[in-house]
């Protein structure tokens, strides 16, 4: 599954009314240069009129793109629409992938932010690409760059699903939502009911999370909308930040036990719907019985505003003790495998604000409770490996720093609730073990431990076990 928290960039979230990144026009400079075997076109202004002839560009083309930061940058055409007001080649809109970013930035962008001089092509009729300008970037905007550039997650796919993947989600079907008092741009596509395709905007009850074409619906359903929690148990509160338990139960499920999920069931396909639109391959439904939602939110006199949220699997419904050791053999390499989170989110406007860490460091809390390490479901979003490998550093380096004797990985495994493999993992990323006289030996200089923390950054907001009410499902059944 996916999992996505920390830092973004560009930032998405804005206050309602309000736009995320404004659409930047005008067209780039002619670029310079030799082709090398390439056919050199488009080189003055009187060759860009030339190539209007041939508009609208292709399917596939190379060419570069004005972007938010105002500089011009490699994209890829993947689809392309006629314009709202004419059918003229002139008036097409593109959608476009930056090639040097995450697919998140994927966006629709008119002709006049295309730099028509920078296509290229060959004799072939392959689609070439010649930057127009050197990019100087200071330390932050590489940094604000290099965070979108990461494209891993979806090592689980052949090369023939990843294909079919990419093709059925390459163009996003909702631009923008409205969440609370948040205008959110989206990141990805979400397999939204098709009657809600191409909505520019939907807008969502932050309570209950039905989703609206028209603000007008959503002003009438909040008059009747009866929620001010999500649909759920809450197992932890501390000042204004409260956690809710929702459970969400299969198809299967309800007519097997006759269990009354109707209520949580829409809430979780909702809550699917919307963190699509952020996660790249997350899946929306899986052949089990039981989903667990960690749905964390602020709080205050209006109600309990949704900030994030993380999920875990069950396999089987533990109020039957030998359905569940049934269930538990047939899933056996899942269990083994001790997922404590499937998928993990951060909703745009929340992020940087350390609710990414304390979903994590939670999921860990709820594992230490039940009594055996934990584990993220593979695969990590890039977003989401970032934020385990900051979370693994800390935990694991502050106790090294204040434990003076020698400590195994089996006992670091015992004392955090972190699989073993991740302990391994984190600390050889460290330069941290030695393998000596066939075992892992783990080195723990004082200097080294600072230098390592100080580079993994602060850490997230704290979670206060004393506030943590919850008892594990196998010991509740």
């Amino acid at each position: 599954m996916g999992s996505m928290e920390a830092s973004t960039a560009p930032e998405n979230g804005a206050a309602a009314g309000g736009g995320g990144g404004a659409a930047c026009n005008g067209a780039g400079a002619a670029s310079n240069g030799g082709g090398g075997g390439v056919e050199r076109r488009l080189r003055s202004s009187t060759a860009s009129q030339a190539w209007a002839a041939h508009l609208p560009l292709e399917v596939g083309t190379r060419v570069m793109c004005r972007w938010r930061d105002q500089k011009l940058h490699p994209v890829k055409v993947i689809e392309r629409r006629k314009g709202a007001s004419s059918s003229s080649p002139a008036d097409y809109e593109y959608y476009v992938h930056y090639t040097e970013f995450n697919r998140r930035l994927d966006e629709w962008v008119k002709l006049e932010q295309l730099d028509l001089d920078t296509v290229e092509t060959d004799v072939d009729g392959r689609w070439k690409i010649r930057l127009a300008t050197s990019l100087k970037m200071t330390r932050h905007q590489k940094r604000k760059i290099d965070e979108t550039h990461v494209e891993q997650g979806h090592e689980e796919l052949d090369a023939a699903s990843l294909r079919e993947h990419e093709e059925f989600t390459k163009v996003k079907n909702i631009a923008k939502i409205e969440l609370g008092r948040y205008e959110i741009d989206t990141w990805y596509f979400s397999p939204f009911p098709p009657e809600y395709n191409d909505c520019p905007k939907l807008f969502f009850c932050e309570f209950c999370l039905n989703f609206m074409k028209r603000k007008e619906q959503l002003q009438r359903h909040m008059r009747k909308c009866d929620l001010k929690h999500p649909p759920g148990d809450e197992i932890y509160r501390s000042g204004t930040l409260s956690m809710f338990e929702v459970t969400f139960y299969s198809n299967k499920a309800l007519a097997q036990w006759q269990v009354d999920g109707k209520k949580n069931k829409v809430y979780g396909q909702n809550l699917c719907y919307l963190a699509k639109l952020f996660l790249d391959h997350k899946t929306l439904y899986y052949d089990v019985d039981l989903f667990l939602f960690y749905v964390l939110c602020e709080c205050d006199d209006r109600g309990c505003h949704m900030v994030g949220y993380f999920s875990k699997v069950k396999f089987a419904m533990l109020l039957f003790s030998i359905i569940y050791e049934l269930m538990m053999l047939l899933h056996e390499k899942h269990s083994e495998e001790s997922y404590n989170l499937a998928c993990i989110l951060t909703l745009p406007p929340y992020q940087r604000k350390g609710y990414g860490k304390f979903l994590i460091a939670f999921s860990y809390e709820l594992s230490k409770k039940e009594g055996k390490v934990g584990t993220p479901e593979r695969p990590l979003s890039d977003l989401g490996l970032l934020s385990y490998r900051g979370y693994w550093t800390r935990v694991l380096l502050e106790i090294l720093k204040k434990h003076k004797s020698n400590i195994s990985i089996k006992e670091l495994s015992d004392m955090t609730a972190i699989k073993a493999d991740d302990i391994l993992s984190t600390l050889q990323s460290l330069d941290l073990i030695q393998y000596r006289k066939g075992q892992h030996v783990i080195c723990a200089d004082p200097k080294v431990l600072d230098r390592h923390l100080k580079a993994a950054g602060r850490g997230g907001l704290e979670v206060d076990v004393s506030k943590l009410i919850w008892t594990p499902y196998k010991e509740q059944g």
